[in-house]
């Protein structure tokens, strides 16, 4: 953990305005279509045809597939097979202001990682004591899927690394937003965000706080991430698990 680390403080910030100096392929349709373009069959097709633009990053050995539970997993596996790189899940739970849970006020990660806006609690009048048993629910649900997800094997050594964080989509930004700064934390090289299909506006303003970020497909508006899924069902507990054991060929885990 480099120096500091400890006192790191999270700040989730409004995306900012779209313009088309983001530099990404993106996909547009008139205000009030119903239908969509390139639709995904499933999580597994977008990660396949996701993977296609990450191909920069295939057979290198410092580079690592983390994939955001649990809709992200099933992408993250087609990713991390394609580039034949290893492949794992970083646990991340928000820790919402009490009584209005979408406002974030931190997030605990995977690894340890505690991050907290002490703005936000102060701006929400939140108490210690509150804060306090936010994030031990939180924590408990957290230490739940990290047993789950990873059994015995402990969390990857990120020092040094170039790490793609994957999800199945970008809609506001905000589990992805407290991804990176807690993946900050960890020191990796290099910090990649890749997803299928994300709203425009979202999609550039991770840029601020990633190395670098591919999004397949964006659209403005979103509307919703599943409406780009044929099949959107949610991902079990049970298919991470079996995911992340399946073997990856020509990859070392």
């Amino acid at each position: 953990m480099p120096p500091g680390a400890a006192d790191e403080e999270v700040v989730y910030l409004a995306a900012e305005k779209w313009t088309p100096a983001c530099g990404m392929r993106s996909v547009f349709a008139p205000r009030g279509a119903q239908t969509v373009r390139s639709r995904f069959r499933d999580r597994r097709d977008a990660g396949r045809r996701l993977a296609v633009e990450l191909q920069a990053y295939a057979h290198r050995p410092d580079v690592l597939v983390l994939a955001l539970p649990r809709g992200g997993v099933p992408v993250g596996y087609e990713v991390a097979r394609a580039l034949r790189t290893p492949l794992d899940v970083f646990v991340v739970r928000k820790l919402g202001v009490p009584g209005h849970g979408e406002l974030a006020m931190g997030a605990i990660a995977s690894g340890g990682v505690q991050l907290v806006n002490r703005d936000i609690v102060r701006l929400a009048r939140v108490s210690d004591e509150q804060l306090a048993q936010v994030i031990a629910a939180e924590r408990v649900e957290l230490e739940r899927r990290e047993r789950l997800y990873r059994g015995d094997r402990p969390f990857p050594d990120l020092h040094g690394t170039t790490a793609i964080l994957v999800d199945d989509g970008l809609a506001t930004g905000s589990s992805m937003r407290a991804a990176i700064a807690a993946l900050r934390i960890e020191a990796p090289k290099q910090i990649v965000v890749a997803v299928p299909i994300a709203a425009a506006e979202v999609c550039d303003s991770l840029r601020s706080v990633a190395d670098n970020i591919i999004c397949a497909e964006t659209r403005d508006p979103l509307r919703s991430v599943g409406a780009w899924y044929e099949d959107f069902s949610q991902t079990t507990d049970e298919e991470v698990h079996d995911l992340l054991l399946e073997p990856l060929t020509g990859v070392q885990r």
